[in-house]
């Protein structure tokens, strides 16, 4: 059984016990999750109308915090001394699936 949810403006299949990174989510460890809209449930058969999917839900518990690739820029313009180096780590939560519920 998977479904497909949104969060942090993506779209991430997921399946009971998976574990996966999303936006920054504002809740301390071992905190309860839910998350909608879900927009697949996959149970043998395909829920993907939103009449199908009013009451299905996908529940998690926050693990942790982690942090992303680092990404380092530069910009440059010929001829002054304009010149500058930037970079940036993004935050994510991990979260563990704990259950896929249909309506």
């Amino acid at each position: 059984m998977y479904a497909v949810i949104a969060t942090g403006g993506k779209q991430c299949r997921v399946e009971t016990g998976q574990r996966l990174a999303v936006e920054l989510l504002a809740l301390p460890p071992g905190e309860e999750v839910t998350f909608t809209p879900v927009l697949v449930v996959d149970d043998g058969s395909v829920l993907a109308t939103p009449s199908e999917l009013a009451g299905a839900s996908v529940t998690g518990r926050v693990i942790g915090e982690t942090k992303g690739p680092k990404i380092d820029g530069f910009t440059y313009k010929n001829a002054t001394t304009n010149r500058r180096r930037w970079g940036h780590r993004q935050r994510y939560s991990t979260v563990e699936i704990t259950g896929i519920a249909t309506a």
